[in-house]
Formats: structure tokens, sequence, C-alpha cells
């Protein structure tokens, strides 16, 4: 059974990242808490009752692919599922009003989508490519190009992908080989092979819309270790050609000729993309020439906020199956009188554990989204801006803490069940089995440490860091006056956290590679740090809930329990780097 979040995404969304604030401040048009309430409600009874019951077969089902009409089918009843989607006007939540959206707020729109992926991750999945899809065609593409293809892709009448990966170019996308060559008529010709597609080829729609990095033969290339390397353009590759009144017509030269098989998400076909077998297959430049990283990004960074979410959603449903099993699971005695596993202390430190992390996670996921909505929505241009800054710090620590979370969560819920939990019938290692690509795809967490370090600690002379510095140390003088303990402990943590970045913004200025070898750790402590401030906000500002004595428990637990850890990870970043970029005696090359 699945019981769709809604309380706890109304709850975070009010208290935390201030959607009722923004409302009454009239950021945004014709929406009020009664207009939130019912979306979500209707968002919770479709993830729940049409959305959910496909969990099971798509896992245990998966897509075929047909070799000799390189197609797709996906599982039993996701076609009629996306049609009742798509009549329900959900893909257009998020999406601009010009073609045919509903321009809603980023934090309603996640929490939709949250809903969506905890029921069925492998479904949600799909929609989520089509609007960042959407997000690029609409900040790069040329007025034609938008006419001919947000229309239908807001619609969700056709679906997006987007086409970085290559065999020899994973997380390197300067390492691309795709090529693009000019047809003389305006489009280009593409040839080239991409890998990890999700969503690549499908039954749901008539069209899919690719949006493909390929390499134009002009491309400057770098110099001396770079030379191999050149600058991307991006490009719109739809799998069928638009006749004259928009309609899809012939098919254009590409196709799928795989689908991979993987640990998860069996329902998401993940395909190999063959373009330009006979000829080329026909693109549309979008953006510019080379240019095609930065418009891709406008689509990675909407992405990395969704995979966060990702990781919340499937810690979820993990959550609330490991929770309903320990109800029904009897297992020893307790006075002489069997009992079923929640009454064991170490059971419900564990169901603790899992429901206090992942109220951080999502907490830290809708400020994030709150950030996005200001800068988009505000009216005050300095507002705007600093909003745009902080949601570019926090985007790397929300993909990443939000995976984190997601795959600890779930290999927890494994642990509940005990020895069921290792048997699939339970359904429980699915759960981990799916969110285990979270922390890979959309750029690593590895990665994403990197660019919080490297790119976005330095922003404005790590002057983004001290603004939100300064607000977390707000949040902590009150909570002081609610719950002095955890101020207690996030005082010193936030401290060592400004002395830890300290330290690394010198070690960087220097090129000192101790800067980048405990980035992860660096990561870790700033997300405990964040989500502890950021539940504390809940707490301040939903003092009047009558649930709020429950919210000030999952608080308590994670700043004790959490949050100590921040000093430790700290420690680590400052004096543990050398051994790892020591190679003198190298173990790892024994």
């Amino acid at each position: 059974m699945f019981t769709p979040q809604v309380e706890d995404l109304k709850y975070t969304i009010n208290e935390i990242s201030g959607l009722r604030e923004m409302i009454e401040r009239g950021l945004f048009q014709d929406i009020s808490d009664d207009l939130v309430d019912a979306i979500l409600n209707e968002a919770g009874r479709f993830s729940q009752e049409v959305i959910a019951p496909l969990n099971r077969t798509g896992d245990e089902t998966g897509c075929k692919f047909d070799p000799e009409k390189n197609a797709v089918t996906t599982p039993p009843g996701w076609k009629q599922a996306y049609d009742q989607w798509v009549e329900g006007g959900w893909p257009s939540l998020p999406c601009p009003q010009d073609f045919g959206g509903q321009n809603l707020p980023m934090q309603i729109s996640l929490a939709a989508q949250e809903l969506w992926n905890s029921a069925t991750m492998a479904f949600g999945l799909g929609p989520l490519l089509t609007q960042g899809a959407v997000n690029a065609l609409k900040s790069h593409g040329t007025d034609e190009l938008k006419q001919k293809f947000l229309h239908k892709m807001v619609s969700g009448e056709w679906t997006g992908t987007m086409c970085l990966t290559e065999p020899q170019a994973g997380s390197d996308l300067g390492a691309l080989k795709t090529r693009a060559e000019p047809a003389g008529d305006g489009t280009y010709k593409i040839t080239g092979t991409k890998i990890f597609i999700t969503y690549g080829e499908h039954d749901l729609t008539d069209n899919i819309v690719h949006l493909v990095l390929a390499c134009l033969p002009d491309a400057p290339r770098g110099e001396g270790m770079m030379k191999s390397m050149v600058p991307s353009s991006l490009f719109v590759v739809p799998k069928f050609l638009l006749n004259e009144d928009g309609s899809p017509g012939r098919r254009n030269d590409v196709k799928c000729v795989g689908i991979e098989h993987k640990l998860g998400i069996h329902g998401s076909p993940t395909a190999t993309m063959q373009f330009g077998d006979d000829g080329g297959a026909t693109g549309y430049l979008v953006g510019g020439e080379h240019r095609g990283l930065s418009c891709m990004f406008t689509m990675m960074n909407d992405a990395r906020l969704h995979v966060g979410m990702q990781g919340v959603a499937v810690a979820e449903r993990a959550f609330q199956q490991a929770l309903a099993y320990a109800f029904e699971r009897k297992q020893g005695q307790i006075n002489g009188k069997n009992v079923t596993i929640i009454n064991h202390p170490d059971v419900r430190r564990m169901l603790l554990d899992m429901k206090a992390k992942i109220a951080a996670a999502r907490a830290l996921c809708y400020q994030c989204a709150a950030a996005l909505d200001l800068e988009k929505y505000s009216t005050d241009e300095g507002e705007k801006r600093s909003n745009k800054a902080l949601a570019a710090l926090l985007t790397p620590v929300v993909k990443a803490f939000g995976t984190d979370i997601g795959v600890e969560v779930a290999s927890t819920g494994i642990q509940v069940h005990g020895g069921m939990g290792f048997i699939e019938e339970t359904g429980a290692a699915q759960h981990l089995r799916d969110v285990r690509i979270t922390p890979i795809y959309e750029g690593t967490n590895g990665i994403q440490a990197l660019d919080l370090v490297m790119r976005k600690l330095p922003m404005g002379k790590g002057g983004v860091y001290k603004a939100w510095a300064k607000e977390q140390a707000k949040i902590c003088k009150q909570i002081a006056n609610i719950m002095p303990d955890v101020a207690a402990r996030l005082a010193p943590a936030i401290d060592e956290l400004n002395d830890t970045t300290e330290w690394l913004l010198q070690r960087r200025g220097e090129h000192d590679a101790r800067a980048i070898a405990s980035t992860t750790n660096y990561l870790r402590a700033f997300a405990l740090v964040a989500a502890t401030a950021a539940l504390a906000k809940g707490v301040i500002n939903g003092s009047d809930r009558a649930d709020i004595g429950a919210r000030k428990k999952i608080l308590a637990y994670f700043a004790a329990n959490h949050l100590p850890k921040a000093a430790g990870l700290c420690n680590i970043v400052k004096h543990g780097s050398a051994a790892i970029i020591d190679k003198d005696n190298d173990p790892l090359a024994m």
C-alpha cells in the first residue's frame, strides 16, 4: 500500500520553504492556499489510484525491445496511465502559459512530481526529462522551434529526452564524437551514438523530441592536453519530422538499437540511440553554434533538483513499506508477550532515522525550489539576484544529499524487514534497486561536491555562502527560544562549517589539491547543517500546528543523531585530505 505524503508536503512548502508567505505577498497570480491544497490532494489521489499500481508490474515485467522494428513496448498499464495523466493536465503544471502551461510555482509542481515518483519512480522519471527539455527550448530555442515543438511537449502529447552520454563520454562531455554537418538549408545532419537515454524510445506518444549534443566540423579544438576536446552544439532531433500542419510526418534518421538490462527502474526504457545510419538525422540548432553545454545546463540544473527529489520520493515509499511491516510482523517477546517488531527499540531507531532523514532532505529540496520561485516571480531585482545565487549554491547539495539519503533509507528499509527484505516478493529490495541510480545520473555525487567547492563557494568572492550562513545563524537564534538543545548543537556546527569553508577557499586559491580531495565530506557537512536549520525553521513557523510535537521530535532526533557528524566531517576535510592525494607508497598501486 502507498499513502500519498500530502500532509508532509504541505507542511514543508508552507512552513519551511515559505510558499504561503509568497502567496500572501501576491507573487503568484490566481493562486491561493485552497488551490494548492486541491492540486496536491488530487495529485495524491492520482498517484495512489493510477500510478502506484504500476510499480510492481513495471519492475517484474519491464520494457520490451523489438529489434526488427527498433521499437520499445512499456509495461502493461503504462500507456493507459500516461494517457490519463495527460488528460488530467498534469504535464503542464510548471510550463509557460504561452505554450499552454499553467505556470505554477516550482514548489507546487515539485510536490506533485514527488508524489508520482513515490508511487512509481520508473513512471515519474519520463515526464521529468520532458519538463527539462521544455525549459531548455524555452530558454534557448528560436521562436520557430518553440512554436513547432513546445505546445505538444507542454501538453504531454510528445515527450522529450536529453541525449548527452556516449560510450566513451560519460561525465566528460568534451570527448563527444557525435557530429553535426550543415545541410545547406538551415538544418544539420546528425550522426553518432548516444547511450543511457531515458525514454529514448517508447509507445506512449506519437513523437519524441530529442535534444542532442553534437560537434560541428569547424568546432575549435582545445590546446595542449585538451586538444582532443571540442565544444559541442545543441540540436532538436525529432523522432518524426513535422508536416506543414505540425503533425508528425516521415521518420527521421534516428532509431533505438537496444535498451539496457538494469539493476532497477525496469519500467523506464533506457535506450541506445543511433543517429544517421541513412545519411544523417535532421536536426535544428538550439542556442547558437558551440554553445551546446551552456544550453544543456539549463536542462541539467533543473534535472539535478528533480533527481534529489527522486531520492526523497523513493525513500518515502521505502519508509512507508517498512513502517507497515513493523506494525504487522510479530517477532520476539516483551514481558512474556509476543509483540510486533515496532516495539523493539532498534527497529524504532531505524524507522525514526528513516523518517528524519526524509524530512531533512525534503526540506532542502523545497528550499531550493523556493529560491527558484523567488528568482522567477519576485518583483525586487535584488531579491531575484540573491535567490538565483542561492539556488545555484543549493542545487549540488540537494542533488547529492537527496539521493544519498534515498539509498540509505531504502537500505534501512530492507534491514527493517530482516531476511524478508532480501526476498524480492516483499518489494523492499526494489526500492533500493530503483533509487541506486540517482547518485550516479545527472552528474555523479562526487561531481556535485566538486561543483559546490570549486564553483559555488567562490561565487561573489564567497559572499553567497556568507549570506546563506548568516541566515542559518539567524534561524539558530530563533530556535533557541523554543528548543535550546537544538540551538546548542547547531551554533557550533555553523561555526565549524564556516571555518572549514574558509579553509577550502584558501586552499582553492592556492591551487592546493587538498581542496578537491575531500569535497564529498564537505558537502555532507554542509547538508547536515542546512537540513537541521531547515527543520528548525519549520518548527519556528509551524508552532501553532496540531502536529508540531511530532515535528519537534523529528528535529530533536536529527540534531542529536546526525548534526554532530558535521564537525567530524569538517575535521576530515582539513586533516584527512592529504592521505587521499599522496601517491607515495600508494596502497592502491599494490
